[in-house]
């Protein structure tokens, strides 16, 4: 799962690692070891965690979940994931300018465990507890444990992408292997069976779920303690007689929290729903303002808003994967292969296996074609496409749900669909993002950049609190209203792609 969370980068940090330092995996730093195990885990607990969190919130008290409706399971749903985003923003500027990465990383950790053990205990409050520390810890760590990967390497080193690729690779095979092993403590008959034997309530299922997320964070924390000598050349935080801007600090924590206050107003009072769409405006004068400027990075900025806008836009509708598209499969969808049962969160497990499949393909595809390949915004027209026609697909799934139960094949298409698009959207994102942005600049293009996740992120939560598994016509609209927008999207981005080529002033 390419999400966005930092750039293939060291956001400007010096590498200091020994170049001739071959002794991680296939000839990499051996720093590179200690981060790919480190994100795994990290990637394990938190998409274990969040396979299980909108089928929890929606269970019956009687099968050990909270009993909320749709609309208020997304609305937290999708506050808790965009809070994860937009903590990334303080998260990197306290690692640059007061704590270092490596002990961001470290810090982050500690919380994002102490957040899953939390979820483990049974009670409404805990469970908001949990979130809040799992979002504030992964704020801290996700942006981090990335710039430090940059930061292992010179600028020319060769090994330098091919590291990126591997340390991808680590982040969605702990995103495979999570839901498969949590979606069975939580969901499946067997370890259900298994509590009854032990003579506990089969009910507290979830909670073995989330407290094998927080197992897998502090099996992450092991290897970063035990290796963490690798990276002692790199991540230090700031001479102890720098300066620290605490005035800038308080400004990134305010700026925050007024964004986080603006958002619960528009979910709680419907008075001031209307500022949801001010996710969609801002981006769209912001493009206007600077793209009408004179000078060249001004213009560049526009470029940055027009690709953080399809951004929104993009994940708003492919993180409903963990809302809408859960819903579905848990309610709507068999969950069984030739007779044998399985959980229904494992189609969490199925997005990352095809960016495993994919991933070399599409890396091997931009080598071949060189200088043919399609320009960035093309690439996120052609992510948007595949979008659409994800949420496309499902109308005639949806149609088909009034006869009962549909194939899981329709899900496994959905997400084949969505992990093409993602393809062509995350990881040209954040390397686009890069060579746009001004080197004064390149923090504050970043943090537009995770801003963009954030509200893709609570977009897609409050679309999700539309679903409905009782009426297949009405959900069949749904899917496909959200399929005509993203069309609508796709054929903007597409007209004015001549005009973003220009912005970006020959960055391809």
């Amino acid at each position: 799962m390419s999400h966005p969370s930092a750039p293939p980068s060291d956001l400007g940090a010096v590498p200091t690692t020994d170049p001739h330092d071959t002794g991680g995996i296939g000839g990499q730093p051996r720093g590179l070891t200690t981060l790919f195990f480190t994100e795994m885990w990290e990637r394990f607990s938190y998409y274990g965690m969040r396979a299980l969190l909108t089928l929890f919130m929606v269970a019956p008290i009687a099968a050990g979940g909270l009993a909320y409706d749709n609309r208020k399971a997304g609305i937290v749903y999708g506050t808790y994931t965009m809070c994860v985003y937009m903590l990334s923003i303080p998260g990197g500027f306290l690692a640059d300018n007061f704590l270092g990465a490596r002990a961001s990383v470290l810090y982050g950790g500690i919380i994002i465990a102490a957040g899953h053990f939390t979820l483990a205990l049974q009670s409404e409050s805990t469970f908001y507890v949990g979130l809040v520390l799992i979002a504030l810890g992964t704020g801290l760590l996700k942006p981090n444990i990335s710039s430090m990967v940059g930061s292992l390497y010179k600028t020319e080193d060769v090994r330098r992408d091919a590291g990126f690729s591997l340390f991808y690779m680590g982040i969605n095979v702990g995103a495979f292997s999570a839901p498969l092993i949590t979606g069975w403590l939580a969901q499946s008959d067997a370890f259900k069976g298994m509590l009854r034997g032990w003579g506990l309530n089969p009910a507290h299922s979830w909670h073995w779920g989330f407290a094998a997320a927080g197992v897998g964070m502090t099996l992450g924390l092991i290897v970063y303690l035990l290796t963490g000598k690798r990276l002692a050349r790199v991540g230090h935080p700031p001479a102890a007689d720098a300066p620290r801007p605490w005035g800038k600090l308080t400004g990134v924590l305010l700026g925050a929290a007024v964004l986080f206050a603006l958002v619960r107003l528009s979910d709680s009072d419907p008075r001031f729903a209307w500022i949801r769409y001010g996710y969609v405006v801002l981006p769209v004068l912001a493009i206007l303002w600077f793209g009408f400027q004179a000078n060249l990075d001004s213009k560049r900025i526009a470029a940055v808003f027009v690709f953080s806008l399809a951004a929104i836009i993009f994940w708003a509708i492919f993180e409903q994967a963990g809302s809408t598209i859960s819903l579905f499969g848990d309610q709507l969808t068999r969950t069984e292969i030739f007779g044998w049962k399985f959980p229904s969160a494992w189609f969490q497990s199925v997005n990352s296996l095809f960016v495993m499949a994919l991933a070399p393909l599409f890396a091997w595809l931009w080598v071949r074609l060189g200088d043919r390949q399609p320009s960035s915004p093309a690439k996120f027209t052609l992510g948007l496409v595949f979008l659409g026609l994800s949420f496309l697909l499902m109308v005639p799934a949806a149609r088909l749900t009034v006869e009962g139960k549909v194939s899981p094949l329709w899900i496994v298409g959905l997400f084949f669909l969505q992990t093409v698009g993602e393809l062509l959207i995350s990881p040209v994102g954040l390397s686009t993002m890069t060579k746009l942005a001004p080197p004064k600049l390149l923090g504050l293009i970043m943090g537009i950049w995770f801003l963009a996740a954030a509200l893709g992120n609570k977009l897609a939560g409050v679309l999700a609190g539309e679903f409905t598994a009782t009426d297949g016509n009405a959900l069949a609209n749904f899917f496909q209203h959200q399929a005509v927008w993203v069309g609508v999207a796709t054929l903007v981005m597409a007209a004015c792609i001549p005009w973003v080529k220009k912005l970006m002033g020959g960055v391809k």
